[in-house]
């Protein structure tokens, strides 16, 4: 790796997991020197000082997280509380965060009156992307900032290939009805990039519309879907929290009347990582879903690891 000129940023604090996943694709994880409570991977950047914190419990179950989150944002107060003391000890020369989702990570609104005097001169970039292409256009935007333009531009044709090679494994196959959640209880239809990534992976996506947020939907609207597959990947849940809270969703006598839990095509999945964050891992999401829709022509080599079939007790 060769040395920054004086013209790059020298010292980076990310405020968002997929900001730091991308610092380190970048080849500039050395950089780092923060990184907010939510960054996770690599799994070497817990190693990194923490400089925020959510101000709601998130150790409940869905529902209560998400009572939590509404009180919150009702009454105007910020879901993030960000360490001014520690960012200044720090002294970072750029400042990643995100425009995305005020609920997901801490946002230039939640910096721009924290912030001390000395810090808020410094670049602040933010990702913003809601589908496959304006992520990677985000990629390039901050690879640009950090003097990385051309590795951005490369990291993109990479991550463009590795779509290319899961729509030819299963191009000219059947297309399951797909109805992919990103939230429990309540229920929440998975937007933003969710329908492209079941497009790409052979497809066909029930609810959520790409580009557009993911939204709160009844559980009428679910079972109206009636999917052949039904996808469950939680926002900010790896794969062991996900399934706590599969046997509620289930236990519902609507629910267990779907096609797809009738047929056992019900998969819980790690949405933390690969599907709720506009990181470089969101591009293997395409092959994850392919491996749940196609098992007969696409290898399981993320089953256990990204997904699981999930059966009722």
């Amino acid at each position: 790796m060769s040395e920054p000129t004086a013209a790059e940023p020298q010292r980076i604090v990310s405020m968002l997991a997929s900001g730091t996943e991308l610092v380190c694709a970048l080849g500039l994880g050395e950089r780092l020197v923060g990184r907010s409570h939510e960054c996770d991977f690599p799994e070497w950047v817990r190693q990194l000082p923490q400089v925020s914190e959510p101000t709601f419990a998130i150790d409940g179950s869905s529902a209560e997280i998400d009572r939590a989150v509404r009180a919150k944002l009702g009454a105007g107060e910020p879901l993030y509380r960000v360490d001014e003391a520690k960012l200044l000890e720090l002294a970072p020369d750029v400042l990643i965060t995100q425009t995305h989702c005020e609920v997901c990570a801490v946002s230039p609104a939640d910096l721009v009156h924290r912030l001390p005097a000395t810090l808020s001169r410094k670049p602040l970039v933010a990702l913003s992307g809601s589908t496959l292409s304006a992520v990677r256009e985000g990629f390039v935007a901050v690879a640009e900032v950090l003097g990385r333009r051309e590795a951005g531009l490369a990291l993109v044709r990479r991550l463009e290939q590795q779509l290319e090679e899961v729509r030819a494994l299963v191009s000219g196959l059947a297309r399951p009805r797909v109805a992919c959640i990103e939230w429990t209880d309540p229920p929440f239809a998975m937007g933003n990039w969710g329908p492209e990534l079941v497009a790409i992976a052979g497809g066909d996506n029930l609810l959520g519309e790409a580009g557009l947020h993911s939204t709160t939907i009844s559980f009428d609207a679910v079972v109206t879907s009636d999917p052949d597959v039904l996808v469950v990947a939680p926002c900010g849940f790896g794969l062991p929290r996900a399934e706590q809270e599969m046997a509620a969703l289930l236990s519902r006598p609507e629910v267990r009347e779907l096609r797809a839990v009738r047929s056992g095509r019900v998969y819980v999945c790690d949405g933390n990582l690969y599907f709720n964050r506009s990181s470089p891992s969101l591009f293997e999401s395409p092959r994850i879903l392919a491996e749940v829709l196609h098992p007969e022509a696409v290898a399981p080599s993320y089953e256990g690891k990204a997904w699981k079939r999930y059966l009722s007790r």
